[in-house]
């Protein structure tokens, strides 16, 4: 049997304890240890998998020598936290969003180059079954010439999810709303996709929760093959419904809604000619409520640990081959400057270029 990978995770919330169970659930990984700074929290976590629990970062890299840290703590901290854990010798696992601004970010992949580390940037659903038939056959060209790209994000969040945790809703720490927060794996997919936003133009509010950062965003986007797309996204869209990436060309189309492939239709499959009018009857179906109710449109506990196995034996088979990750910290910046640019764009009321770096 292969040795297995020695990890550590790096805050103890939801999405710690998220990380914990994939880890858990991997042949190739051993989750030895755990670090928040609420005692209570990492003794919880450390209690239900058997590990050791600890206050203070540095003193679980001294004593565990792990592999691999998850860093699973606020937005507005991965990046502090995950040079912490490079400079310690770890390899990193940084959930989403990579950091909050790109200064940060910069200093992150510098650090990663100067130690030699690994850093992946989580964005699991570029791993579901769905996304990876529409990302080959995109590769393939099956969708002819791309002209629209949209994402769609109607989800709901209580008053209650955002009092729950001070740094909930804010700009320092969670770096923006619905766009930076919740819907930043939508935007990943719609780029890796659709390909390199070139411009954005986009208004942003809060209408329905007391908070700084916006919870109703929509933006208008101009991808580098001339493409043109939109994200819409709200945090305020009661009971909350499924996530939809749509991807249209002129010789195909692709739905993803929920995670779940809804349609595809390729000229490529056609025994008859399309008519003028087109020849796609859409089937009605009530499986969008009841899948919502099982993600993370209403929950975000609710969110499974299934892909992020996925994605970390992703990083795992990187470090043992000396490769790159699918989603590299090169990866995990794209989507974070396509939201700042959004902000930028509903501030000023003007249009903004995406810087092309990295593609």
């Amino acid at each position: 049997m292969t040795e297995q990978l020695r990890f550590g995770i790096v805050g103890c919330g939801v999405i710690g304890a998220l990380h914990a169970k994939a880890i858990r659930s991997l042949p190739t990984a051993q989750l030895v240890s755990v670090v928040d700074v609420i005692p209570e929290r990492a003794q919880k976590l450390a209690q239900e998998y058997s590990v050791t629990p600890y206050v203070d970062a540095q003193e679980m890299y001294a004593k565990e020598h792990l592999d691999v840290a998850t860093i699973c703590t606020p937005s507005g901290m991965h990046g502090a936290h995950a040079i912490e854990a490079m400079q310690a010798g770890c390899h990193v696992i940084v959930e989403k969003p990579m950091e909050i601004n790109l200064a940060t970010i910069e200093k992150m992949l510098h650090v990663q180059q100067e130690t030699g580390r690994k850093m992946a940037v989580i964005s699991q659903h570029r791993f579901d079954s769905a996304t990876q038939q529409v990302h080959k056959l995109v590769d393939e060209q099956e969708f002819g010439r791309l002209v629209l790209g949209n994402a769609v994000i109607p989800w709901w969040r209580s008053q209650q999810y955002y009092d729950s945790g001070a740094w909930r809703g804010t700009w320092a720490l969670d770096g923006g709303g619905v766009l930076m927060n919740q819907s930043i794996h939508s935007i990943d997919l719609l780029q890796w996709l659709m390909g390199h936003v070139k411009s954005v133009y986009a208004y942003m509010d809060t209408l329905t929760h007391r908070m700084e950062t916006e919870d109703v965003a929509g933006a208008v986007l101009r991808f580098a093959n001339g493409a043109i797309g939109t994200i819409t996204a709200t945090t305020s869209g009661y009971p909350g419904t499924s996530t939809r990436i749509e991807i249209y060309g002129d010789k195909g189309s692709a739905i993803i809604e929920g995670d779940k492939l809804k349609h595809l239709h390729l000229a490529r499959d056609d025994k008859e000619e399309i008519g003028f009018y087109g020849g796609i009857k859409p089937k009605a179906t009530d499986s969008g409520a009841q899948e919502s109710a099982k993600t993370g449109a209403a929950d975000p506990a609710a969110i499974g640990s299934d892909t992020h196995a996925l994605q970390i034996d992703d990083m795992i088979r990187a470090i043992r081959d000396n490769g790159t990750p699918l989603v590299d910290g090169i990866a995990g910046r794209h989507p974070v400057e396509i939201i700042l640019g959004i902000y930028e764009s509903a501030r000023t009321g003007k249009e903004v270029i995406i810087s092309t770096a990295g593609f």
